[in-house]
C-alpha cells in the first residue's frame, strides 16, 4: 500500500544557480573515463592493456573480490591511459574515443520473458550491475544476495539538484522497462519515491508494477536512504537495493536495444555558471566539454567544480571526468578570501542556519555560497542541531561517537545498518564543531563490513 510521508526535519539550502529546463548537447569528448573510486570498496583487476581497442560495453576491469562484477567502456575507442594515485591505486581508466560508437550486442529481450538469473547475468555482462547499490554498507550490490526491496527516488532535494521530471521526459518506455527488470530482482516490492508538489511527470505518477510513495518536506527528503528508513527500514541481516532514475533508464535501454547505451542528461548548475542548463552527454565525459565558456570569469576568482551536489559530491578539475552516479555538476566559488570582521559584520548576502545574518527575513533569496567553513575542527558541542536536520529515528551524535571509538555493538544498536554518508551531509553542514561527519560514517561502515566479511 502506498504511503504518504511528511518530512519535517531537514534544511533547504538556498544556493543560487538552479538549471533552466533547456537541453543542449555537449560536444563529444576526446577522452572518457571509468573511475574505480566511484565504487567504494572496489579493487579493480584490469582486463585490457594500453592500446587495446574497445567497443561500448567492452569489459575494462572487474572486482577482485567478486569477479562477476564487470566494469565496461561507455564508448568505443582505444584504452589510452591508466591513472594511478598513492600506493599505485587506480584512479581512472581513460578511453580515447572514436568519432562514432560501436556497441557490443547483448541481445534485446523483454524482462517479462526471461528469468531473474538471466536478468542478473545481462546486467553483469553489460557493466550496468554497478548501478545497483545496497544498504547496509552503501556499496555496489552483491549479485549473490536477494534484496527484500528495491528503491528508486524520483526526485532529488539537494541544492540546485537536477530535475528528474526533465531527465525522464521522452524516455518513458525505457524507464518503465527498467522498472520491469528491477521488479524481477526482488521477491518484495519496488518502491518509487515521488514528491508531493515537485513531481509532475506522469511517467512517475503512473508507473506500473511499483509502490509509489509520496514525500513532502525539505532536504534530505529526496535521499533514498531517508525514503528507505520511512518505508521499509533495514535491520541486521536484511538487504535493500536502490537505483537512480538515470540508471533505471539505462537498464531499460539495455533490454529494449540490447546495448549498453551510456548516454545521460546532466545539469550544470551553481552560482558560478553563467547559463545553468542541462546537457546530453555520455557517462564519463570530460567536465571541460560541459563547462566550456559557461563559467563566470573574474580576476582572482577561484572556483570549485563538483561532480554531484555541493553537500556530498566529488571535487574535480576541469579536465577531470563526470562520475558514474552523478547527473549534476555544481560550480561554486572557493572560500579562500579573507573577510573583514567575519560573521560580526551584518550582511544580507550571507546565509546562516542559526539566523546570524538578517537574510533569514528574505526566504525567497538565493545565495552565492562558497566553500569557506569559517574556523577549524574543535571538540563536540552539544547543540541539538544534528537532530533538527536528520529525519531519521536514530541518535546521530551517539552514533558518531560509537564510530570514533569503533564500538561495533553500539553502532549496530544505534542504527548504522540504515545509513550512508550522504544522509549525514546536512549534519556536517550545520556542525558547529566542523567535524567531517560523512568521512566518519564511511569509516564506520567499512569497519562494520570488515567485521562481518
Amino acid at each position: 500500500m502506498s504511503k504518504i510521508i511528511k518530512i519535517k526535519k531537514g534544511l533547504n539550502i538556498p544556493l543560487a544557480g538552479e538549471a533552466e529546463r533547456i537541453l543542449n548537447t555537449a560536444p563529444r569528448s576526446a577522452f572518457y573515463a571509468v573511475c574505480p573510486p566511484d565504487f567504494h570498496g572496489l579493487t579493480p583487476k584490469m582486463l585490457v592493456r594500453e592500446g587495446d581497442k574497445v567497443k561500448a560495453g567492452s569489459p575494462l576491469f572487474f572486482d577482485k573480490y567478486n569477479e562477476k562484477i564487470l566494469f565496461t567502456s561507455p564508448v568505443s575507442g582505444t584504452f589510452s591511459e591508466l591513472v594511478r594515485g598513492e600506493k599505485r591505486r587506480i584512479l581512472k581508466v581513460v578511453i580515447q574515443a572514436d568519432d562514432t560508437d560501436e556497441w557490443i550486442d547483448f541481445g534485446a529481450v523483454s524482462p517479462e520473458s526471461i528469468t531473474r538469473d538471466q536478468i542478473v547475468e545481462k546486467l553483469l555482462q553489460s557493466g550496468l550491475w554497478p548501478a545497483l547499490r545496497q544498504r547496509p554498507y552503501a556499496v555496489v550490490a552483491n549479485p549473490e544476495q536477494t534484496p527484500k526491496a528495491i528503491f528508486v527516488s524520483a526526485f532529488d532535494s539537494a541544492p540546485v539538484a537536477a530535475d528528474a521530471d526533465f531527465i525522464v521526459n521522452g524516455q518513458e518506455a525505457e524507464f518503465q522497462t527498467g522498472l520491469d527488470a528491477l521488479r524481477k530482482l526482488t521477491p518484495g516490492k519496488v518502491h518509487l519515491g515521488v514528491h508531493a508538489q515537485a513531481t509532475k511527470s506522469q511517467v512517475f505518477l503512473n508507473a506500473r508494477g511499483v509502490q509509489i510513495n509520496t514525500f513532502s518536506g525539505p532536504h534530505p527528503a529526496g535521499n533514498v536512504g531517508i525514503q528507505i528508513h520511512h518505508v521499509d527500514p533495514v535491520n541486521k541481516g536484511e538487504v535493500v537495493w536502490h537505483v537512480g532514475v538515470q540508471h533505471v533508464i539505462a537498464i531499460g535501454r539495455l533490454f529494449m536495444k540490447g546495448i549498453y547505451d551510456a548516454s545521460a542528461i546532466v545539469a550544470l548548475a551553481g552560482p558560478e555558471v553563467l547559463n545553468p542548463r542541462y546537457y546530453r552527454v555520455i557517462a564519463g565525459a570530460q567536465i571541460k566539454e560541459i563547462t566550456a565558456g559557461n563559467l563566470r570569469v573574474e580576476e582572482d576568482l577561484r572556483q570549485r567544480i563538483i561532480s554531484g551536489d555541493a553537500l556530498s559530491g566529488t571535487k574535480v578539475a576541469a579536465n577531470d571526468f563526470l562520475r558514474f552516479y552523478h547527473n549534476l555538476i555544481t560550480v561554486i566559488p572557493e572560500g579562500d578570501k579573507p573577510e573583514i570582521l567575519g560573521w560580526i559584520m551584518p550582511n544580507l548576502d550571507k546565509f546562516s542556519v542559526s539566523r546570524s545574518f538578517p537574510a533569514f527575513l528574505m526566504p525567497w533569496k538565493k545565495f552565492r555560497l562558497n566553500t569557506n567553513i569559517r574556523s577549524g575542527e574543535r571538540p563536540f558541542v552539544v547543540t541539538g542541531l544534528y537532530e533538527k536536520v536528520l529525519p531519521m529515528d536514530i541518535m546521530p551524535m551517539p552514533l558518531l561517537k560509537s564510530i570514533m571509538i569503533n564500538d561495533i555493538d553500539m553502532m549496530e544498536k544505534l542504527g548504522i545498518y540504515e545509513v550512508a554518508p550522504e544522509d549525514f551531509a546536512l549534519c556536517e553542514y550545520v556542525c558547529p564543531s566542523k567535524i567531517e561527519i560523512q568521512q566518519h560514517i564511511r569509516e564506520g561502515l567499512d569497519n562494520l563490513q570488515k567485521e562481518f566479511a
